[in-house]
């Protein structure tokens, strides 16, 4: 079908008290090959990301504190998880499978990664659970390596990509598209090419004709030859820390406007999962799968 980054650390990189935000790594895999949506032969296993391609985008100073686990306790709180080699580990090799879907949306249109959209990673330090900034990694591997020459950066998580609108802020080849709740983290917002702040309460509708009419405006006047689209499901009404109202079925629909997009402008995408923090992780699991029903539906 279409290729799907997943490696088994994704599923147990923190201690008992920080696994439930984990546990959609591990079931989402499961429920997507029960219910036929992919098969076992879809997945790939991406190595760890080479360190040149991290340093792309992240400062050296900020990468050694991480590898060498000497992040001041200041910068250590930000990132809100209990620093260790396995969870650096963790975010090299997310980051390596964002980069080799990339690679493979060439020829396959869409690929996915189970992990990923850590958006609030900035060049030099780390929020908000994000360490390495996935997308922001892959985007300029991309760029470096010629295989794109416009990258379109379309955020629809309820958070603003704080840390991606940060390291692109001065790069032309990267336009970074952000929506998000209005009054969500991040609380100070940076400035991305483009963003569209939502009040509290927005639901189905407004959300989605806000973005059926901006991102085919972006779309023709940037030109981009590459998408990366990160699909938070923290836009739904059930989760603990949005304040949007979508539905299910408005999160769905979402999906498949931007990837009914991709294909009308035959713009290969690579799709990172982003948040989602609904107290039920049955609600969590189903938002997340309808987002590869969708492509699967569709490409």
């Amino acid at each position: 079908m279409f290729p799907i980054a997943f490696h088994p650390i994704y599923q147990h990189p923190l201690p008992d008290g920080h696994r439930f935000p984990m546990l959609k790594y591990e079931l989402l895999p499961q429920q997507l090959v029960h219910e036929g949506t992919a098969s076992l032969s879809d997945f790939f296993e991406p190595e760890i990301c080479d360190l040149s391609h991290v340093l792309a985008v992240h400062k050296q100073t900020y990468v050694d504190d991480l590898l060498q686990l000497t992040l001041n306790a200041k910068a250590a709180r930000k990132i809100g998880f209990p620093l260790s080699k396995e969870l650096v580990m963790r975010e090299l090799i997310i980051a390596q499978g964002t980069i080799v879907g990339a690679q493979k949306s060439f020829d396959t249109k869409v690929s996915f990664n189970i992990a990923g959209g850590t958006h609030h990673a900035y060049s030099s330090h780390g929020e908000a659970f994000c360490l390495l900034n996935d997308q922001a990694i892959a985007s300029q591997f991309l760029l470096d390596h010629k295989l794109s020459k416009k990258i379109l950066i379309i955020d629809l998580d309820v958070h603003q990509g704080n840390g991606t609108a940060e390291i692109f802020q001065s790069n032309p080849n990267v336009f970074t598209f952000s929506t998000h709740g209005k009054t969500n983290y991040p609380f100070k917002k940076e400035i991305s090419d483009l963003d569209i702040s939502f009040n509290d309460g927005t639901k189905d509708d407004e959300f989605l004709q806000t973005i059926a009419k901006v991102i085919p405006k972006l779309i023709e006047t940037q030109k981009p030859d590459f998408i990366f689209y990160l699909a938070g499901v923290d836009i739904l009404s059930s989760d603990k820390l949005g304040k949007l109202e979508c539905s299910l079925d408005g999160c769905k629909k979402r999906d498949e406007l931007v990837f009914e997009l991709c294909l009308k402008y035959q713009i290969p995408v690579q799709v990172s999962m982003g948040g989602g923090y609904s107290p039920d992780i049955k609600t969590i699991i189903e938002a997340h799968a309808n987002t590869y029903r969708a492509a699967k539906s569709i490409f």
